[in-house]
């Protein structure tokens, strides 16, 4: 099935890896989804001091809640990435990760310095918003 999502680009912006705006058609469903932090099924913590570890854990989590929903990546309409850290290194290392996982599907996404997050060692959270198809009743 195809994806509601409309990934849009400009050609009088900067080129970047991801497209500047999306859009879903009217009757779409969207999907708001919390957080995806890096924690195990026993409720630790990913790999402490791993940015691209914390980082695939998260898109693993993004995954399931997605699914959970009725819908895939490629249903993603707009991604933040919040990472914990001053360093710009950093940043690219859970970005690189999560830029992969999205592969062609390249929504907008913004990409976060912050202090701190929610659980114990964690680095990398991604919020995301998704459309899909709404089905008939």
């Amino acid at each position: 099935m195809s994806s509601a999502v409309q990934l849009i680009r400009s050609a009088d912006l900067a080129a970047a890896p991801y497209a500047y705006a999306a859009t879903a058609p009217s009757g779409s469903r969207l999907i708001f989804l919390a957080g995806a932090c890096p924690l195990e099924d026993d409720g630790s913590t990913t790999a402490p001091g791993d940015y691209a570890a914390q980082a695939a854990r998260c898109m693993e989590t993004l995954r399931e809640a997605l699914r959970a929903s009725g819908a895939t990546l490629t249903d993603v309409i707009s991604t933040r990435v919040l990472v914990a850290s001053s360093s710009q290194q950093d940043l690219i290392a859970a970005w690189d990760v999560v830029h992969a996982a999205f592969g062609d599907h390249d929504a907008p996404s913004t990409l976060l310095g912050v202090t701190v997050l929610g659980y114990d060692h964690q680095l990398v959270e991604i919020e995301a918003v998704a459309a899909v198809a709404e089905r008939p009743r």
